[in-house]
C-alpha cells in the first residue's frame, strides 16, 4: 500500500496549487485525479481573476431576480428541479444567506484572498510560467439604465475597500472596446482585475509540481475515505489503496460523495456552466467584457475568443443542454453583433456551489487529518493559487494571514 505525507483528491486548480506549494515546502504528496489533470471546472472557464466580483451569489435581491429565471431553461440561472432532499436543503440555506450582513462579513475577505491570488500569479508569471497572464483590467458593459444604475451604486460601495473603477457614458465605453453594440448604455472599468487561460496554468503547474517530486495519478478514482476514530486511515480508489498522514479533499463538485460516510454532510451543488471558444475570431475584444444582463463572460485569449456563463443546477449531470449553449450566443450578440470566428469549440463543467457562495477550507471537528478545500463554485480561478497555499500552511503548521471561521466545513452543521 502506497503511502505519501499529504494525499490530495481532486486535479482541477484547487488540487494542483495545494500539491505544488506542499511540494515546495519538501512535503511527500501524491495527487490522484478521476480523469486527466484540469478536466472538469478549471479547464475551459472564463479564465478571470476579478476581485471586482467579490460578491458572493447569495447576496440581497437574487432571489427576486432569480425567481424570474428558474423557469426558463435559457436563463443566466436555471433549476431542473427534483425529488432532490440535498438541493430543497441547498435552495434554503441559500435564500437564509441573502442578507446584507452576509455580504458585510463575506466580501472583504473574499476581496483579500483574491488580491492575493493576483500577486501570486504575477509571481508565476514573473518565474516564466506560461499562462497568457495579462493584467488589462475588465469591463462590465450594460444594456438597461437600470441595470447600470444599480451597477454603478455596486462599484461605488466596492471603492471602500480598495478596489478602484471608472464610470464610463456609453461613448466612454465604445471608445474603450469599439466593439460593443451601440445598445449599451453605460459600461464599469475596473482596473485591477486580470485574466489568463485557466488550462494552461493548471497544466503548466501540474508540470512544475511534478518536477518538483509530486506523484501525479491521473485516471485514478477515489471511491472511499475510511475512518478509525479521528483520522482518515485510507482512501480506496479504482487503482487500489492509498495511505497518507493528511489528506486534503479537493475534488469539487464531486466532494461531497466522499465526505457522507464520514459524517460530514458538505451542501454543495453542482452548478453547471458552459462556455463557447471561438477559434481564430475575426475581430476580438482588447479586454475582457462582463455583459451583465445575460450574465456572459468575454474573454481573449491567444488567437481565441471565449464566452462562458450560466449556472445550472442539474445534479451531477455533464450532458450538454443546446438550448443554453445557444443562449449565450444569442445573449453575446446583444452586445458584441461581430463576433465570428473559424469554428467553435462547446465545454461544459461543473462548479461546485455552496449556498453561501463562499468555499471550503478547513479541517472538520471530527477528523484531525482531512482538510477540504472545495465549494468555490465561479472563484474557483480566483482562488485557486491562495486557496493551495493557505492548505499548505494548515498541513505545515505554519500561521496564516486570514481568519478562516467564515470558510470552515462545520460553519453547515
Amino acid at each position: 500500500m502506497e503511502r505519501s505525507d499529504v494525499l490530495v483528491i481532486g486535479g482541477g486548480i484547487i488540487g494542483v496549487c495545494t500539491a505544488y506549494y506542499l511540494a515546495e515546502r519538501g512535503i511527500k504528496v501524491t495527487l490522484v485525479e478521476r480523469d486527466e489533470i484540469c478536466s472538469g471546472a478549471s479547464y475551459a472557464n472564463a479564465g478571470l481573476v476579478v476581485p471586482s466580483h467579490s460578491v458572493p451569489i447569495s447576496a440581497p435581491g437574487v432571489v427576486a431576480k432569480g425567481l424570474k429565471w428558474l423557469l426558463n431553461p435559457e436563463s443566466p440561472l436555471y433549476i431542473r428541479f427534483r425529488l432532490d432532499f440535498d438541493l430543497l436543503v441547498w435552495l434554503w440555506k441559500f435564500w437564509s444567506s441573502c442578507t446584507e450582513e452576509h455580504v458585510r462579513r463575506s466580501l472583504p475577505l473574499l476581496i483579500s484572498l483574491q488580491n492575493e491570488s493576483l500577486n501570486l500569479f504575477e509571481q508565476f508569471a514573473s518565474e516564466g510560467l506560461a499562462f497568457g497572464f495579462q493584467r488589462k483590467g475588465t469591463m462590465t458593459v450594460f444594456n438597461t439604465q437600470q441595470a447600470f444604475e444599480e451597477g454603478v451604486k455596486e462599484a461605488e460601495s466596492l471603492k471602500g475597500h480598495g478596489l478602484n473603477s471608472e464610470i464610463l457614458t456609453a461613448e466612454k465605453a465604445r471608445e474603450k472596446e469599439p466593439l460593443l453594440s451601440e445598445k449599451v448604455v453605460g459600461g464599469i472599468y475596473f482596473p485591477g482585475d486580470a485574466h489568463l487561460d485557466p488550462a494552461d496554468f493548471v497544466i503548466s503547474l501540474a508540470n512544475r509540481a511534478t518536477q518538483k517530486g509530486v506523484n501525479i495519478l491521473t485516471h485514478t478514482e477515489a471511491i472511499e475515505l475510511k475512518s478509525s476514530g479521528q483520522r482518515v486511515i485510507s482512501v480506496r480508489t479504482t487503482k487500489g489503496e492509498l495511505r497518507a498522514d493528511t489528506v486534503v479533499l479537493a475534488a469539487g463538485a464531486w466532494s461531497p460523495t466522499l465526505t457522507r460516510n464520514l459524517g460530514i454532510k458538505l451542501p454543495i451543488q453542482p452548478a453547471k456552466g458552459y462556455s463557447i471558444t471561438i477559434q481564430n475570431p475575426e475581430r476580438v475584444p482588447s479586454l475582457p467584457l462582463m455583459l451583465n444582463e445575460v450574465r456572459v463572460a468575454v474573454t481573449p485569449l491567444n488567437g481565441r475568443l471565449r464566452l462562458g456563463g450560466t449556472l445550472e443546477l442539474a445534479g451531477l449531470d455533464l450532458s450538454i443542454n443546446q438550448r443554453r449553449v445557444d443562449a449565450i450566443r444569442r445573449g453575446a450578440s446583444q452586445y458584441l453583433p461581430e463576433i465570428k470566428g473559424e469554428r467553435e469549440e462547446v465545454w461544459r463543467g461543473l462548479r461546485p456551489c455552496t449556498p453561501d457562495g463562499l468555499p471550503i477550507i478547513g479541517r472538520p471537528s471530527n477528523l484531525d487529518n482531512l482538510i477540504i478545500a472545495s465549494g468555490h463554485g465561479i472563484l474557483g480561478i480566483s482562488l485557486g493559487p491562495i486557496t493551495g497555499k493557505i492548505v499548505a500552511q494548515m498541513v505545515c503548521g505554519e500561521a496564516l494571514n486570514y481568519d478562516l471561521k467564515l470558510l470552515g466545513p462545520d460553519r453547515f452543521r
